[in-house]
């Protein structure tokens, strides 16, 4: 089916009857799981479709039209055989590698760092779930990015594998920290519907492998004999898998961290189905650093220590504070006068900064508390409110009176 006769690198051949002998092939692979009792919940059509040159291992130069045409074959088949398995557009990383920019074909400029947006734009996006992405280059952020534009359709983080560091005894806490902010916390934060490591199992030297990664550590590190060493992401994944169960949704919280190093700690907030408040936080500081929660009428305060993980998990609320929830300020209008600092250090602390929901700015006005000075939010639309939270290092938790 492919135009250099090879598993590896090479692209499909493009003509309807390759279009339809792949879906074809897809759609027999998923069947033959189910005959045996296995549900394919979701599939892609290839694995990273911009890495044109796999290094000895299997793999397909897939532009997003070449995508989009096996997707039209896929869809109708999928559903004429009965299955319900889901179509992922993409399963790339964040953003394009250099490298692979570097190769970009003539026809394929146009999905440089658009992939995913040009199938989701495409008449194939009928048949298409959402889009799945890896970790290798880019920010989470992208995911953001992709939900604002396409609100209806889903993100899933497929793939992560850890590496080993420059100094081999850095690797577990260089791999905590990095996965934590990323993949735990980031790509929650950034609406994926799912976190998937890649590998399971490795031995000492990374093996097995064909071509590829000759540094990329497992969940677990199996050997010398029969010894089974968890490894970092072991413990990034129980972080979430030990609390977060089947039907829970992430919701907001304020997190002072970023993925990308800003020393402050990091944080993302799920409600399991019944009602517990699960909240996991990293510190990425090699000190102790200490922090605040406040949900509804309930608060408490922690001490991290030291370039680590931890998860929080207390049981809903049934007295004050229930039926709450954060409003979303999306299309808020933030003015003030003082309109904000002159200082040149701080210019950028304007009034918009106190609604953009983003915990690393905020509002300032420069200057002493003086007679006629005011922060004035407009919501854009009438909301019921029961409670303002000014969040100004300490949070202050005001009641609203109802009317």
């Amino acid at each position: 089916m492919k135009t250099n006769d090879s598993l590896i690198g090479g692209r499909l051949i493009d003509t309807p009857q390759i279009y339809h002998s792949y879906a074809l092939y897809l759609t027999k692979f998923i069947d033959a799981y189910r005959r045996q009792g296995v549900t394919v919940n979701a599939i892609t059509v290839q694995n990273e479709p911009q890495n044109r040159n796999p290094a000895g291992y299997p793999g397909t130069d897939m532009s997003a039209a070449q995508e989009e045409k096996v997707i039209e074959a896929l869809g109708p088949m999928l559903r004429s055989a009965g299955l319900k398995t889901q179509i992922l557009a993409y399963d790339h990383n964040w953003s394009e590698h250099p490298n692979d920019i570097a190769g970009t074909p003539p026809d394929e400029t146009m999905d440089t760092n658009d992939y995913p947006q040009e199938v989701l734009s495409s008449p194939a996006a009928r048949w298409v779930s959402g889009a799945a992405y890896h970790c290798y280059h880019g920010d989470p952020s992208a995911m953001t990015t992709l939900h604002d534009e396409f609100p209806t359709k889903d993100v899933y983080f497929t793939e992560c594998s850890g590496s080993q560091s420059s100094d081999p005894a850095n690797t577990f806490s260089d791999t905590l920290k990095w996965h934590s902010r990323n993949l735990i916390i980031g790509s929650p934060r950034n609406w994926a519907t799912t976190v998937i490591n890649w590998n399971i199992a490795l031995d000492p030297s990374g093996r097995p492998h064909v071509g590829g990664c000759g540094t990329c550590t497992g969940i677990l590190t199996i050997g010398p004999g029969d010894k089974v060493t968890p490894d970092a992401e072991y413990y990034t994944l129980g972080a979430l898998s030990c609390f977060v169960q089947p039907g829970a949704v992430r919701i907001a919280s304020t997190s002072f961290g970023i993925t990308g190093w800003n020393g402050e700690v990091m944080d993302v907030a799920f409600r399991d189905p019944d009602g517990t408040t699960v909240l996991v936080a990293h510190n990425e500081n090699d000190n102790p650093e200490a922090f605040g929660v406040l949900e509804g009428d309930r608060s408490f305060t922690n001490t991290l220590p030291g370039d680590s993980l931890a998860t929080f998990a207390w049981p809903g609320n049934p007295g004050v504070g229930q039926g709450l929830r954060e409003l979303d300020p999306s299309g808020w209008r933030a003015t003030a006068s003082p309109a904000g600092p002159t200082d040149p250090c701080c210019q950028g602390d304007v009034a918009s900064g106190a609604v953009d929901d983003d915990a690393s700015t905020r509002f300032s006005t420069g200057t002493g508390q003086a007679p006629g000075q005011y922060l004035q939010v407009d919501l854009g639309r009438p909301e019921p409110v029961r409670q303002i939270v000014y969040d100004s290092g300490v949070k202050v938790t005001i009641p609203v009176p109802t009317p």
